[in-house]
Order: C-alpha cells, then structure tokens, then sequence
C-alpha cells in the first residue's frame, strides 16, 4: 500500500494553516501573556501572514505547475525575507550587553509621534528592546530562535511544491 503524498492545493492550505497559527499563537503571547512585540517581533509577524496569504491564494487559484512554482517561490521569498529579520533579532540578542542599542519608545507611540521613516527603521533595525528576550520555549529557543525555525520550516514545504513532480491536470 502506497502513502498518497498530498497535492499543491492541500499542502498551500496546510503552509496557510500553519502561518496562522503563527499569528494567533503571537497575539496570544502579546495579548493575554502581555510580551510587548519588539518592531523585529512585528516585521516577522508581517511575513507569515505574507507567506500565508500567497499559499492560500495559491490555493483558491489552484494555477497550472508553473503557476504552482511562481507562488512557491514568491512564499518561499517571504520566508527568506522573515528569516533576515528574525537572525537580526537573535544576533541583537547574543550580543554582548555594552553593545546593545540603546531602547526606545513602543510601536503605538513612534507610529504616533514620529514621521513614517522612523516607524521603517523601528521596523526594519530594531533597538534594544529587540536583543530583551522574554520567553524561552522549553527553556532553550527564544522567540525570534523559534520564528526561524518556523521559517525554515516553512521555506522547506515552499520549495517541495516548486519542485515536485505534479501533472498539469492533477486534482488534489
């Protein structure tokens, strides 16, 4: 008896399913275990819901294999980009304390108060807040270790829908 190895549609809605649980297991760390997202935590967020968003598109469009393999792609970019930020936060938390940015203010007040650029950079640099790592999972992976790993995850399964072998007029 053979296993039946799933098709593109059901694995994109699988990759969706994963990419929200992501996101409902953050605002609950945010919301009822009351961690403030660093704007490196946010960055993140916003690439797996990206990442989510194109399989399940790619799920309802349920496109031809080369079709298959430009969304797969495009997730699997959103997982690289993710992944960029989440290292950027592990880095900032391994370095030595002197070399830590100074903090600044949250993301409500900076959004707020500050033009748009400095929004980016909260965003895209990170500060001190970011190297404060307020979890660990089973006491070993932060936050941002355990968001890369969910990326490489992720980054895995797109790559297997790019390249697997599917007919044309395969049904899933």
């Amino acid at each position: 008896m053979a296993l039946a190895i799933p098709g593109n549609r059901i694995i994109n809605v699988g990759v969706f399913l994963a990419t929200v649980s992501t996101i409902v297991i953050a605002l609950y760390m945010e919301h009822v275990m009351l961690f403030s997202p660093c704007g490196l935590c946010i960055t993140q967020r916003v690439f797996f819901i990206l990442c989510g968003l194109v399989c399940l598109t790619s799920a309802i469009h349920n496109p031809n294999p080369d079709g298959q393999k430009i969304y797969a792609f495009i997730a699997a970019a959103m997982c690289v980009f993710g992944s960029y930020f989440a290292g950027r936060q592990i880095w900032l938390q391994h370095l030595p304390e002197d070399l830590v940015p100074a903090c600044g203010p949250g993301f409500t007040y900076i959004r707020d108060n500050f033009p748009f650029i400095q929004l980016l950079d909260f965003l895209l640099v990170g500060d001190g807040n970011c190297a404060e790592v307020q979890f660990r999972f089973l006491g070993i992976f932060s936050i941002a270790e355990m968001s890369i790993i969910a990326f490489a995850g992720l980054f895995c399964v797109c790559l297997y829908t790019a390249f697997r072998r599917q007919t044309e007029g395969a049904s899933d």
